[in-house]
């Protein structure tokens, strides 16, 4: 990894121990996104190696992906797609179910927010254990989207969600990793 890049980020992403339960360090990124250039250097990091591509959409996972998603889309001149918690959205949608560390939850997006065929990239902070972004990709291959990449500012590699989501086939783009949960 580009040492800088690292630094920016390290300077930029708060660690906030014990947080939301004993043991947890929780990467909170809205330091980041408050920091004019960091933000601006993280998008321009997530959008780089797809420049030129054609990309038809950016999915982003509520909600934080949403932030990302939209600035990522604005540059590449893509639309936008929110995948959201159930209930949320108020057209006809495609739902699907997937594992917490404590039960099921859902997630769902329009039905007609991406046509088959078109190529997408999806978006969120941070990568954990990869349940929540492992649904996503499934969500959007239900409606046909050919998935080009996820991609995510943090990755927390010793809870394999970067592997969960390249044992699909997806391209997995992080910008930096932390040790621990």
């Amino acid at each position: 990894m580009n040492t800088s890049l690292e630094q920016t980020l390290l300077g930029a992403i708060r660690t906030i121990p014990d947080y939301p339960r004993p043991g947890v360090m929780f990467r909170d990124i809205t330091t980041l996104l408050g920091n004019a250039r960091a933000f601006r250097r993280t998008i321009d990091e997530l959008v780089h190696p797809h420049a030129g591509a054609k990309i038809d959409q950016v999915a982003g996972i509520e909600a934080r992906g949403f932030i990302l998603g939209g600035a990522i889309a604005h540059q590449m001149s893509a639309g936008f797609v929110p995948i959201r918690k159930k209930g949320k959205l108020p057209h006809e949608t495609v739902r699907i179910a997937y594992s917490l560390e404590y039960g099921l939850d859902e997630m769902e997006m329009h039905k007609d927010a991406v046509k088959a065929g078109e190529k997408v990239i999806l978006v969120d902070d941070l990568i954990a254990t990869g349940g929540t972004a492992e649904a996503a990709v499934k969500l959007l291959r239900q409606i046909g989207a050919d998935i080009v990449a996820a991609c995510f500012i943090v990755d927390l590699p010793e809870l394999g969600g970067r592997k969960k989501l390249e044992a699909l086939g997806v391209d997995v783009r992080t910008l930096i990793s932390f040790d621990g949960h």
